[in-house]
């Protein structure tokens, strides 16, 4: 299906207008089934060695618009909508976690890689914020973009201190606003986001992935 801006303002309930402070109103017919899409891990280089060292991923934080698994279209500055008939395969924090996961296992650089520290005490935890996760519809409705935003911080678990703080930004067009074609977006975004979160953080722990 292809969205404009009048499909996205005239759906009579097929996705849920959010108000400026980010509550929802009407989510519609919870019976209507929905298409469910997920982002996929990045394909990183393997670490040239591994390090004994625990790092616990926590689920992101968020504002209480990205608190689902809708995915969050922003048709305009001041106005947030559901993308009608689609949505993630977990709430987008809950899935941006298992992504972070994956690609920091993936690159076996370090022993332990989960959602809690390894037997109750780890080394190293990576906490974040995501802050903007949405597609933006263009003026006349005919292109979008997806934007995702995360802070970071790596703290080492022993003393709690804060290793080192960063954000991450990736924006990326569409190439249509076919529901595959924005979803596709969100995954190149995540990729670029998860690319360069997986080698700050690596890097901040002590070790520093090969170039691709």
């Amino acid at each position: 299906m292809t969205l404009t801006k009048r499909n996205f303002l005239t759906g009579a309930g097929a996705m849920s207008l959010l108000s400026g402070c980010g509550a929802l109103s009407a989510i519609g017919d919870a019976t209507t089934p929905l298409d469910a899409y997920e982002l996929r891990a990045p394909v990183l280089p393997q670490a040239g060695r591994m390090l004994p060292r625990a790092l616990s991923i926590e689920t992101p934080t968020s504002s209480g618009a990205l608190e689902t698994d809708r995915i969050l279209i922003k048709p305009n500055a001041v106005q947030s909508l559901y993308l009608p008939g689609a949505r993630w395969s977990d709430q987008a924090p809950a899935m941006f976690q298992t992504v972070m996961l994956r690609a920091f296992e993936d690159t076996g650089a370090l022993s332990y890689v989960g959602r809690r520290p390894l037997g109750g005490s780890g080394d190293f935890a990576l906490i974040s914020e995501i802050t903007d996760f949405q597609a933006e519809l263009s003026e006349v409705g005919d292109s979008a973009i997806a934007r995702i935003r995360l802070t970071a911080r790596m703290v080492r678990e022993s003393d709690a201190r804060v290793m080192a703080r960063r954000s991450f930004q990736a924006l990326t067009p569409s190439a249509s606003t076919e529901t595959l074609d924005i979803v596709q977006g969100f995954n190149v975004a995540s990729d670029e986001v998860l690319n360069d979160l997986v080698r700050w953080g690596l890097d901040v722990i002590g070790l520093r992935l090969p170039v691709a």
